[in-house]
Order: structure tokens, then C-alpha cells, then sequence
């Protein structure tokens, strides 16, 4: 058969459903192979976002999210989608083409070294040089995307590549097996749990997959412990649990932060180093169990006493079986801060000033979606604030990047979630400035007649670094600009567009476009004077005695 053919029965045996991406000319015999697959193409409007949503596809399901370009330009847009999987753990496959590599008669118009380009940005890469080895490279290519902890790849099919004639078959996808832990871990494991005083649950990054979050809930039930998370660790646990103590939406000096300077036993469950650590160990401090799928990285703020290396879910679960409640642990003082934590929270978030301030804006979203309803969050001040704010009742419900912490990644992030979750409801939560990154991604969630709902907050500047920059007491400088009227540029695309006017309105109008068809986009002004006299501010002031 035709090597584009082999390529995409091998992407179909893979169980691919979707690819994502803008065809060039060295892709023609590709996309003609893919014009009578099961596989559906999803044209974007811009390679980078045909990235951001083959990403999100792949860590919602687990499975690698694929997308295409064309050579040069098309592929150099890859760039920050794909780091942006590879810092994020994501399953991602990027697919690009190239000119002929046998006969080339075009010098070198439009031609860079693609595979070295990617090759610190992925797990791996590479060209395509006989049509025969598709089937090798595409199976080993998507095992490497796959396997923890996952990542990018990346495969180049030149244009007289994809052409040839070759005689290979796709391979047999065989179910990989979770490696189970050490039974002298797990007893030691079990015996610093039972010895500590006030031992602390950390829920990170890598504790966000299938099973783990059955395995965790089983284990604080029967345990009683305390615990928290990571940004990218939201929801892996039912954050209205009566033992959650918040997420460490900031580095250091939250309130939550008191409990975690009190524990003496820290089990860190899924630690990845890609997200700022919420503590910092120190000879003396308190010890820590590094729970994971592999070994830890290991620096001077990062020594773990004990590593148990395998999967995440049959790791605890072992832990779960041979542990019972324990005496000697004391939580009253985890419950004070527990107290705390919950009435700052909730301080104004019933403030209906305007424009909307951002307690008050994560209070109304939450109010409005769904225990399974799923927030797309790009990137700025506002992140923090839903971070820290708004609970997530389930895994992946939301969806924000705290690895490469681009923009422009959260409107595109929504679409792939919608797509792979069409029957719940999808809000992209973007500022002004990361909407308008990849806004031309309107007419593809239009065309695709996706029910989808934006909520752009305008402040007509780079919100986040405006507040750092006056932070730093240096003078406003550099940060404004303007905005189109986002009602009528909704409307220009075909969607529906609302503005907010007055802070009441907002409840009523998300859940107006929530229940509705089609795409829309709310333009909500914001109001970011509380950054500092929260974020900054009030919790300087805070003290840990309670």
C-alpha cells in the first residue's frame, strides 16, 4: 500500500479518533489517506491551537491527541503547543511534513531541521525514510507519548516518503501492565504513617490519572487524614471533602501553608518538579513519602526519606490495606486552619461590585456549573484566584496550565474538551489578552457546531504583570491596550455575544449560554485592585498562631 496509507491504518489501530491541524501541500497524499478513515480531521485556523486541543484531548482520555502541519512555518508553530504538552505531561503526537528528501529540486525554500528543532522540546523524534518503518515508528513514537511520565512526540513524513509504495503492516497494540510497588516500601511507608504526629496528604500533578483519584478517596476515608493540592492536582479528590484544605495556588503564605509548616510526615502523592513546590524540606523538617510512578528528582529543597516507584493507584491502595487509623495522630490543629482557610475563602465572594471583582466571579461560575461541568482556564492573574477559589468536585474538571503557563492555550483547550466530553457543559475562562491569541478558533468551534461558552474578562491590559510590575514599585509602563467591541466580534463569526453590565447580570447570562446551543462569548469587565490587598497584603499580615 501507499506509506501515507500505512501511516493512517497505523494511527486507526492506534485508536486515534481525531487530527487536528492546517494541511500543506507536503501533506496531500496524507490527507487523502486520512479523506476515508475512521480518523476525523479537524481543520483549525492556526497550527498552535490545533496543538493546544490534540493536547487536551490526550489528557482527558489518556490516550495521545494527535495534530498536523505542514514543513517551516507550520511546524515552527508547533513549538509552544508542544512544549506546552511536554511540561504538562500530556500525550501529544505532532505530525509534520517536509520536502522530498530523495530528489529535492527546491533548495532550500521553506526547509528547517524540524527533528532537531523538536528534539529538546519532546520525548521523540523523527523522520520518516522508507515508508516500511512507518509502522515500527508510529507504535514506538505513541508508546513514548503514553507511557509516564507523558509527553510529546514528534514524527516528520517528507512529501516522496508518503508517496512510496511499501509492503509493512500496522502493528498490534498490546495493553500495557501498571508496575506494582516494592513490599519493603509499602511496609515502610506504613510504619512513617503510623509513627508521625500530624501527617499531611500532598495530591500533585501526576496523581491526576484514571484509578487514582477511587484509591485516594478510599484512603483519607479510612485514615482521616488531612490534605491538599496542586494546581494540576485539583479535583483528583472531591475538594468539598471535610478534610481538604485547599490547593497551593501560591508558593508560600496562604493559610493553608500554616498546616503544611506544621505536619511532620508530608506524603507527596504524584510530585511533579514542572509545578512551583508548596514547601521546602530542610535537614530537621518534616519527612516526606514521594508517592509516584517513578523515582524523584532530587535537589536541596527535595530529599524524600522514602520513594515508593510504581503505579500510582495500586501504591496507595497496598498502603490503604495495611494501615488502620492511629492515636497518636493529632489533626486539631489542621482543623483550625481548616476554619480559616474556609471563612477567607468565602470573604466577598457575595461582593457584587463592578466591575467584577474575582471572588465574586469564581463564586458565580461555581454557583453555575455542574459537578461535572469542565473550566478551560487560560493563563493570568485570574488563574490564581480560581486556584485557590473556585472547588473542583471531579478529575480534570478544571483544566488550567501551571507546567508552561502559556497563553492563548485556554480558549483552543476548551474546544478539545468539548470534543471529547460533547454531552457536558465546557466554559473557556480566558483574560483579554490570551483570548485574542487564538480568537480565530471561534469560527472552528462554530463550524464544528460545538455548544460552548467563553467568558473573556477584559481589563485592556497584561493583567498579571501590570500588578507584579507595580509590585516591584516601578512605574506603569507598557502594559495597555486596546480591545475590539467582543460582542459584535463574536457576532462576526457567527456566535452569540453578551456583555456584562452590572455584576448581577453575570449568574443569569452564564446560565442562559450554558443551556443553550452554539457557541457564545460573555465579555465581563474585572476589577484586579484585590490582588493586592489579598494575594499580597492580607496575607503578609497573616499569622500562623491559631
Amino acid at each position: 500500500m501507499k506509506a501515507s496509507d500505512l501511516f493512517i491504518r497505523s494511527l486507526e489501530r492506534e485508536g486515534v479518533e481525531y487530527i487536528f491541524g492546517v494541511p500543506g501541500e507536503e501533506n496531500l497524499d496524507f490527507l487523502e489517506s486520512l479523506r476515508e478513515s475512521t480518523i476525523k480531521l479537524i481543520l483549525t485556523r492556526h497550527e498552535q491551537a490545533a496543538g493546544f486541543m490534540a493536547a487536551t484531548y490526550g489528557r482527558l482520555t489518556g490516550r495521545v491527541g494527535v495534530c498536523l502541519s505542514t514543513l517551516g512555518p507550520g511546524a515552527t508553530n508547533f513549538v509552544t503547543a508542544g512544549a506546552y504538552a511536554q511540561l504538562g505531561a500530556m500525550p501529544l503526537l505532532m505530525i509534520s511534513g517536509q520536502k522530498p528528501i530523495k530528489k529535492s529540486k527546491q533548495g532550500r525554500f521553506q526547509i528547517l531541521d524540524i527533528v532537531e528543532m523538536m528534539r529538546p522540546l519532546t520525548k521523540f523524534t523523527k523522520q520518516v525514510v522508507h515508508g516500511n518503518s512507518i509502522p515500527v515508528i508510529v507504535r514506538e513514537a505513541i508508546r513514548i507519548a503514553q507511557e509516564e511520565r507523558p509527553g510529546a512526540v514528534h514524527i516528520e513524513l517528507p512529501e516522496d516518503i508518503a508517496a512510496e509504495e511499501c509492503t509493512a503492516e500496522p502493528f498490534d497494540v498490546p495493553s500495557p501492565r501498571r508496575p506494582q510497588p516494592d513490599t519493603v516500601a509499602i511496609d515502610h511507608a506504613v510504619e512513617m504513617i503510623r509513627s508521625a504526629k500530624r501527617p499531611l496528604l500532598l495530591v500533585g500533578a501526576g496523581a491526576n490519572r484514571n484509578r487514582t483519584r477511587k484509591a485516594l478517596t478510599t484512603f483519607i476515608q479510612k485514615t482521616g487524614l488531612y490534605f491538599f493540592n496542586t494546581q494540576m492536582g485539583k479535583g483528583v479528590i472531591d475538594e468539598r471533602h471535610t478534610n481538604f484544605l485547599g490547593t497551593a495556588a501560591l508558593s508560600t503564605k496562604d493559610y493553608l501553608h500554616c498546616a503544611i509548616d506544621r505536619a511532620d510526615l508530608i506524603i507527596n502523592v504524584g510530585h511533579d518538579v514542572i509545578e512551583k513546590p508548596p514547601f521546602f524540606m530542610e535537614k530537621g523538617g518534616a519527612r516526606v513519602i514521594h508517592i509516584n510512578h517513578f523515582f524523584a528528582q532530587v535537589d536541596e529543597v527535595y530529599f524524600p526519606q522514602l520513594e515508593v516507584a510504581a503505579d500510582i493507584a495500586s501504591s496507595i491502595e497496598h498502603i490503604t490495606e495495611r494501615l488502620d487509623p492511629s492515636d497518636h495522630w493529632d489533626f486539631s490543629y489542621f482543623e483550625r486552619v481548616k476554619q480559616e482557610v474556609d471563612t477567607h475563602v468565602d470573604e466577598k465572594s457575595h461582593n457584587a461590585n463592578f466591575p467584577i471583582i474575582p471572588q465574586y466571579l469564581v463564586a458565580q461560575v461555581r454557583n453555575v456549573m455542574p459537578d461535572d461541568g469542565i473550566i478551560a482556564l487560560d493563563n493570568g492573574v485570574y488563574k490564581i484566584w480560581f486556584a485557590r477559589n473556585y472547588k473542583a468536585f471531579a478529575p480534570n474538571t478544571v483544566l488550567l496550565d501551571n507546567a508552561l503557563a502559556t497563553m492563548g492555550a485556554g480558549f483552543p483547550s476548551a474546544i478539545g474538551a468539548k470534543m471529547v466530553h460533547p454531552e457536558r457543559k465546557v466554559l473557556a475562562i480566558c483574560g483579554d489578552g490570551g483570548f485574542m491569541m487564538n480568537s480565530q478558533e471561534l469560527e472552528t468551534a462554530v463550524r464544528l457546531n460545538l455548544n460552548l461558552v467563553i467568558l473573556v474578562l477584559r481589563d485592556n491590559a497584561y493583567g498579571m504583570i501590570k500588578w507584579k510590575q507595580a509590585g516591584m514599585g516601578f512605574q506603569d509602563f507598557g502594559l495597555d491596550y486596546g480591545n475590539p467591541d467582543f460582542v459584535k466580534y463574536a457576532q462576526s463569526y457567527g456566535a452569540n455575544g453578551h456583555r456584562v453590565e452590572e455584576a448581577n447580570q453575570l449568574s443569569k447570562i452564564l446560565r442562559l449560554c450554558l443551556d443553550a446551543s452554539g457557541v457564545h462569548l460573555i465579555e465581563v469587565p474585572v476589577d484586579y485592585s484585590e490582588n493586592e490587598q489579598v494575594l499580597i497584603q492580607e496575607l503578609n499580615a497573616k499569622t500562623c498562631i491559631l
